[in-house]
């Protein structure tokens, strides 16, 4: 079972061995988010557009990345960052990022992904960050339901999952040591998909997962 998603926020041009490591990846991959400038940008970019397609001729399911600022950005903003992630880089699906998590903004967030079903995406990655209200379930195919520091992530509790069966649970973790593996804790903790990275500060999504190592 693929079980590795990549939020890797860095340019091609500037790091091609990196994203050539990525591509190389393809089999263990969940999927890619793919983020040219905090969301589709305001123009297509070529470099971005050639490794997403690179993405797809390897079967890897690309996300393009929209931020909802926890339900605050504009409806309309967020339709047409989905609409560009599928017409400029054929996007397969949208990873929505600062996603809510309580039940009151589920309508909004109900509106968005039958939006994004509407222009056409074939998977829904909702970003809560934590354990989301189980009704988020219903809409989705991914949750994010941890993103946050090893330090963080050590001292998480399993906690029991209470929304619909077809949803896979995703935890991001940044501040990684060397060494250990995610994989299993990240299974008993509910999730079989993950990312686990070195980074750490404001960007830590401009690192590698450990596993994926780019040829020098």
């Amino acid at each position: 079972m693929t079980d590795l998603l990549i939020p890797y926020y860095e340019h091609p041009s500037v790091r091609p061995a990196e994203w050539n490591a990525i591509i190389a990846a393809a089999p263990c991959l969940y999927g890619v988010v793919l983020n040219p400038a905090g969301g589709p940008g305001e123009t297509p970019d070529p470099a971005f557009a050639e490794v997403a397609a690179r993405l797809r001729n390897a079967e890897v399911r690309v996300l393009g990345y929209t931020d909802t600022d926890y339900g605050r950005r504009p409806y309309a903003d967020v339709v047409r960052d989905i609409a560009r992630h599928r017409h400029w880089y054929r996007a397969d699906g949208v990873f929505l990022d600062q996603v809510a998590a309580n039940r009151e903004e589920f309508a909004h967030c109900q509106r968005l992904a039958t939006a994004a079903w509407g222009a056409g995406c074939g998977t829904l990655a909702l970003n809560h960050g934590t354990t989301p209200d189980p009704c988020y379930a219903r809409i989705a195919d991914l949750l994010v339901t941890f993103e946050g520091t090893w330090k963080s992530y050590r001292t998480l509790a399993p906690r029991e999952w209470r929304g619909a069966g077809g949803v896979r649970l995703c935890h991001l973790v940044y501040g990684v040591p060397a060494g250990v593996d995610l994989t299993e804790q990240a299974r008993s903790r509910g999730a079989s998909v993950h990312c686990a990275v070195p980074g750490t500060g404001a960007h830590p999504w401009g690192t590698l997962p450990y596993g994926v190592e780019p040829l020098r």
